[in-house]
């Protein structure tokens, strides 16, 4: 029987051809767009699966209250560890203090690379489950002079060599023996950058006094925390337990509370405001599973339309077969394995697409997917997918057509009735207002980069790169390093300082005191010391006061505030006033614009920026306007060269630095942009084939209308009015629903764009313009014909 029905099935696309083409483009395109969300959300909510107790590995994390909103951050400080394992040792399997990710210089030999990488505690390996290929996971970090290298730095090092056992050197400093290779961790795991983990002892060790102080120092924030608690021990309870471990232990008086956030919740979560897990990446997952859903349904819609306005011709067919005995059951299989049918050819043709496109998502994504082509979940997932498809597209039409009485058919008194195409106008509706949705969705989201791309950051960009001060040879040479560099003709000036401009290193100042400052009032600063020519190089703007300079020598004692800071403080002329903070008394000497350091969506913290010549990380070069900068790059190395002979030079433009900040945002315009397009295709795909068999049905009416003196115009107009208004309908009902659904997504920026009316208008105006424009064609073409060619039967 099923044998049967697929004959059917198959002879019936065969003699549409164009209907069945247009069924199973819209189909395949569809179900390639829900593959590929598929697989996007699948790699999202496997995110650090890969690390084998992901559901009980939680990273430490700290709340402070300022000015009454409570921050929530990942910096502890190091006594933390041992009293937790102290007292708190049933809850704790493992506690793991670690550096930050770091950039650092690895040397073999003469084979030197700048790589990624985290110095952690000796439990680490063992607790992120590392794969290893050399060595043991369990000892290889507890001799302080040891290294763990991933699969690939260990290749780009020694080759196809055995690494264990040999000596690399770190930061041109330390040299180190590599105790273990791990395998690369996936890209979809939070510590896929590592390229090494070294002791976290190591770390201390080299890292300068301030280090060593921080072991017993609980109010020294810089470092993070990671712990793997015990089978059976609830996250949120032992949160309850700890929180008050900081403030119990230390003089900060801005109330600091622990709490844990689990590993599982690290990337779709990973957003807190006022204290409060708020979510995060989350909503994309919801946003594109939606986008999914609707491309699809699109899809289906057409095949659906297509189907019920072409039943009376198969009204004698479904007659006989109920005449002759067919159950209406056998009639509903029959036209559900058509669209069975339909759907495995769509989805054969929508695996091709998916594997076509898949190097470009991964691209426009930032992901490392590959189709499981030898996983039996995946083929059960896709023969499932094709069934709820199938039936999804099938189920109207089988129902519609299979409910033909065979009486009124067979005597040829069948008629569709008034309201028979009212469904198929509802699914129009339902297409164009996704379809119209998606485009505004996608242009908003596009302006509100544009927007803030558009900002005034406060300093020129133009010319500026960063050279990380990751070795001991950089530092003590400013003055003689500043000078070869101006003396290439191509460096208009450098800065030493303890940020870059596209990053804020230090926070603090809560504990600051200024004329008019209430006792309770807690204020939280980014902290930035710097050298003297730090303002000249990057060219902030003074907006009070002057500048650092040589000439003064109390400018060692001097402070320049932010406009941020300087409202904050309250400060209606800060130029002049005294600042305390801890031993130190400072001078403010001037003002200058709000620097974006951070996030350009956000608004700029409250910093303040002080002279210091010896807690520098980073070297800003501004290279002079007009030149071109390879051949500026090539000299500015040489110098560098001169100085820190054993490192390869590494440098950053600042420019493509800030532009990274929108890489989230630009990658999700893309992706819904991409979608967005494909829906309005399908939708117009949907509306090209009804517009064909509109046309084709009124033949005659058309070739009588002519007959009696109708232009082509007015023909026209007859065909392609009931479609505008259907798409005029669907973008009356998207247009709130759009507004609605941006305006909330645009409220987790603070730094945002306005909607504009402009953007409805031309979105209604071009969908509008693509419909008329693909019923103009069936319409026209309806319109030209001889009616003597339509009138010849009558």
């Amino acid at each position: 029987m099923f044998r049967n029905y697929l004959k059917i099935a198959w002879r019936n696309l065969h003699r549409s051809k164009a209907y069945a083409l247009i069924n199973i483009t819209g189909l395949s395109a569809g179900m390639a767009v829900a593959m590929l969300i598929g697989l996007w959300i699948w790699d999202e909510v496997s995110y650090n699966k890969y690390h084998q107790h992901y559901d009980r590995i939680v990273q430490i994390m700290r709340q402070a209250t300022f000015q009454g909103v409570t921050g929530t951050g990942q910096a502890v400080p190091i006594p933390l560890a041992d009293y937790l394992r102290t007292h708190y040792g049933s809850d704790f399997k493992s506690v793991v203090t670690s550096s930050w990710t770091l950039e650092n210089i690895i040397a073999a030999g003469d084979n030197k690379l700048t790589s990624t990488g985290i110095y952690m505690e000796p439990q680490a390996p063992e607790m992120l489950s590392l794969q290893m290929l050399e060595g043991s996971r369990k000892t290889a970090l507890q001799d302080v002079n040891t290294i763990l290298l991933s699969a690939s730095l260990a290749r780009s090092l020694f080759g196809g060599q055995p690494a264990t056992g040999k000596i690399v050197k770190l930061n041109n400093k330390t040299d180190v023996r590599v105790s273990g290779v791990y395998a690369d961790i996936p890209h979809n795991s939070s510590f896929s950058d590592l390229a090494f983990i070294a002791p976290f002892s190591q770390y201390l060790a080299t890292s300068g006094d301030w280090a060593k102080h921080a072991v017993t120092d609980w109010n020294e924030y810089s470092f993070q925390m990671f712990a793997e608690l015990n089978p059976q021990v609830d996250a949120q309870k032992v949160s309850g337990k700890i929180q008050s471990v900081i403030k119990d232990n230390s003089a900060d008086e801005s109330n600091p509370m622990l709490l844990l956030h689990p590993m599982r919740k690290w990337k779709l979560y990973s957003e807190f405001q006022n204290g409060i897990n708020t979510g995060g990446d989350i909503r994309f997952v919801w946003l594109f599973g939606l986008i999914g859903v609707f491309v699809l349904l699109l899809g289906c819609i057409n095949f659906m339309n297509l189907s019920t306005a072409r039943a009376a011709r198969r009204a004698r067919e479904v007659g006989i077969r109920k005449a002759i005995g067919s159950a209406k059951e056998q009639l509903v299989g029959q036209f559900l394995s058509e669209s069975l049918l339909v759907v495995a050819i769509g989805f054969c043709i929508a695996l091709l697409l998916t594997m076509l496109f898949l190097p470009w998502f991964n691209n426009v994504a930032d992901k490392q997917i590959a189709l499981p082509w030898g996983s039996v979940s995946f083929w059960l997932l896709c023969a499932g997918f094709m069934l709820v498809t199938g039936v999804l597209a099938g189920s109207y039409p089988a129902f519609y057509l299979s409910a033909f009485q065979p009486v009124k058919v067979l005597k040829g008194t069948f008629r569709a009735g008034r309201f028979a195409a009212m469904p198929r106008k509802v699914l129009v509706i339902v297409q164009f207002a996704v379809s119209v949705i998606l485009i505004i969705g996608t242009v908003i989201i596009f302006q509100q980069i544009q927007y803030t791309k558009h900002r005034a950051i406060g300093y020129s960009r133009d010319g500026l790169i960063t050279i990380p001060m990751n070795t001991p040879d950089l530092f003590g040479h400013y003055d003689a390093l500043q000078k070869d560099l101006q003396a290439t003709g191509m460096v208009e000036n450098m800065a030493e300082s303890s940020s870059p401009t596209t990053q804020l290193f230090s926070r603090g100042g809560e504990n600051m005191k200024w004329r008019g400052k209430r006792e309770e009032e807690k204020i939280l600063f980014g902290n930035i010391a710097c050298t003297h020519d730090f303002g000249a190089t990057i060219g902030w703007q003074i907006l009070a006061g002057r500048d650092f300079s040589r000439e003064y020598a109390t400018d060692s004692s001097a402070m320049i505030l932010n406009a941020s800071a300087a409202t904050v403080m309250g400060l209606k002329d800060p130029v002049g006033e005294k600042i305390q903070w801890g031993k130190h008394q400072y001078t403010v000497i001037g003002v200058v614009k709000d620097l974006l350091m951070e996030s350009p969506f956000a608004t700029a913290m409250p910093t303040v920026f002080r002279l210091n010549y010896d807690w520098a990380n980073v070297i800003t070069v501004k290279i002079k306007p007009g030149r071109d900068n390879r051949a500026a790059l090539d000299k500015i190395a040489a110098v560098f060269k001169k100085y820190n002979p054993g490192s390869p030079f590494n440098y950053k433009f600042n420019d493509q630095e800030y532009g990274k900040k929108f890489m989230a945002e630009e990658r999700i315009g893309k992706l819904a942009g991409c979608f967005a397009i494909l829906a309005i295709l399908i939708s117009c795909l949907g509306i090209f084939g009804l517009a064909s068999f509109t046309a084709e049905q009124r033949i005659k009416e058309i070739g009588v209308r002519k007959v009696l003196g109708a232009t082509v115009l007015s023909i026209w107009a007859l065909l392609s009015g009931d479609f505008l208004k259907l798409v005029f309908i669907a973008f009356l009902l998207a247009a709130p629903a759009a507004y609605y659904g941006m305006q909330h997504w645009l409220q987790q920026y603070e730094y945002r764009t306005p909607i504009h009316w402009w953007i409805f208008m031309a979105t209604g105006g071009a969908a509008l313009g693509i419909t008329l424009t693909v019923v103009s064609y069936q319409a026209i073409k309806a319109a030209v014909i001889n009616p003597v060619k339509s009138l010849r039967t009558e």
